[in-house]
This record gives structure tokens, sequence and C-alpha cells, in this order.
């Protein structure tokens, strides 16, 4: 059972990774928004089927609370995918692994969850991991990454971790599915305004790309959903991280991105901070 728990969580990390792959392959003519307008539309109609073949009511009773994780997740969505094009692949994953962080701090001061010394240190770690990938020139004397590439990933990171708190809250009042059917039904109408004054008609093959994240993002968030029902929440979130190993293989694979050994190091720190705060009780 254990063994079967840690291969969804690892399935879960390829898929992502691959998500995030095909996300950058589509952004080399479309722009992000548009990615993020049709992985939008695909999730709101696999989540009104859920919610509907569970014949649960989609509106919910805490709707402002619904409303806001919504935002909140396109929020972080829009960023993620804007730094997937903007950065190399391996520095906006690493980046966006902020999020558990985030999260621990959210929980800390909005739901008064107790943190103790680890995430204290965590939090150290995690933003000495950040300065490590964005390797400011002034620091390191070498190529520095675009800082608003890296200050839009975090704003992302944070959205990220901050719709898990509005998560963690309302779970206690509402049906996973829809929790999970107000983020794309919040996210389409922002998406709108925000794709047609850039939209580009997708050519055949694009198509087929945006269809593939999609899917991606679905098989993904299967066996996420598998694995966290058979392993542990920290043992769990360890494997997960292979989603970062993935994207420095396919970085350097399909891209031909350059490795900074700063960024190895960053990862490293982010990865142990946010390790350090899921494995403790």
């Amino acid at each position: 059972m254990r063994r079967a728990g840690i291969l969804y969580m690892a399935a879960s990390a390829l898929f992502f990774s691959l998500m995030s792959v095909l996300v950058k392959v589509a952004g080399h003519r479309l722009p992000p928004q548009e990615i993020v307008l049709v992985r939008v539309v695909m999730t709101l109609a696999l989540s009104w089927l859920m919610v509907r073949r569970a014949g649960l009511s989609p509106w919910g009773t805490r709707r402002a609370a619904l409303v806001l994780r919504g935002l909140l997740g396109f929020t972080a969505l829009s960023c993620y995918y804007w730094a997937i094009v903007h950065l190399p692949l391996a520095e906006a994953t690493t980046i966006h692994h902020m999020a558990p962080l985030f999260t621990a701090i959210g929980a800390w001061i909005l739901l008064r969850e107790a943190a103790g010394a680890a995430t204290v240190v965590a939090i150290v770690l995690g933003m000495a991991g950040v300065a490590l990938v964005a390797r400011p020139g002034a620091l390191w004397g070498g190529a520095a990454l675009d800082p608003t590439a890296v200050g839009i990933a975090l704003a992302g990171a944070l959205c990220s971790g901050m719709a898990y708190v509005t998560v963690r809250q309302l779970s206690k009042h509402e049906d996973p599915l829809v929790i999970v059917f107000y983020f794309p039904l919040v996210a389409l109408p922002l998406a709108i305004p925000w794709t047609v004054p850039v939209a580009i008609w997708p050519t055949p093959t694009e198509w087929l790309v945006l269809a593939g994240v999609g899917a991606a993002t679905q098989a993904a968030q299967v066996c996420l959903t598998r694995g966290l029902s058979l392993e542990r929440a920290g043992r769990a979130s360890a494997v997960g991280y292979l989603q970062v190993v993935f994207a420095v293989l396919w970085g350097t694979l399909a891209f031909a991105e350059p490795l900074a050994l700063t960024t190895v190091a960053g990862a490293g720190l982010i990865v142990g901070g946010t390790l350090l705060v899921s494995l403790t009780r």
C-alpha cells in the first residue's frame, strides 16, 4: 500500500512536469494568459461534470470565501504560467515550490495554527534559496535572472500558498468538489478580458499541445489525490519534489537551458526547508 502511494506521487510529479514542458512549448508563440484560459475552460467542464455526477449543489454556502479561493488560484496559475514562459524551467519550478512555506506562514497568521522553530528555519532557508536561484548580478557576478520575472514567480507562489490556506479553512464546511469547481468558475470571467486583446488563434499542433496541458494536469491531479489517500502527507510531499528534478532534466534536455550551480544550491535550500515543515509534527 505504501509503495503504491509513493508511485502515485512520483507519477503526479512527472505529469506536472510534463504540463510545465507543454506550457513552455505553447508559450513560444501563444500568450501565457491564453494558455491559462484554455486550461480554465477544460477544468471548468471537468469540474462541472464531477459535481453533477456526485449530486451536489455547485454553489456552496461560503460563497465569499469560495470566490476568494478562485481569485487566488487564478492569480497563482497566471503568474506560474507566465514564469514558465519567461524563466528557465528549473528556476520557475523551484521558485513555485516556495508555496508550501507561504502556506505555513498563512496558516500561522490567519488560522492560528502552531508554528515552531522548524517553520522559522524553513522560511529562512526558503528565502536564501530564492536569492540563490535568482542569482542577482551584484552578488554572484554572472547573468542574473530578470527580477520582474522572479517577482512574478514569487507572487504566484504566494497566491498559491494563500489558496491552500483558504482551501484548508473551506474544507471544514464545503465538499472538496465544490471547492475545486469554484476555481475555474471564478477564473473564467477573469481570464477572458486578459486574453482577448492579445489572443492568437492556435495552429492545429498548438491545439494538441494545449490539449496536452489539460490532460497532463488532470492526470497529475488524479495521481496526486490517489497518492495522498494512500500515504502520509509528509512523505507524499517529499516525493512530490521530484517535480523539481524533472524540471531540471526537461530544461536541460528539451530546451538546452544551462543549469547554474546556484540553482542547484537554491533548490536544495527550498526543498530542504519545505520538507522540514512537512515532516515535522
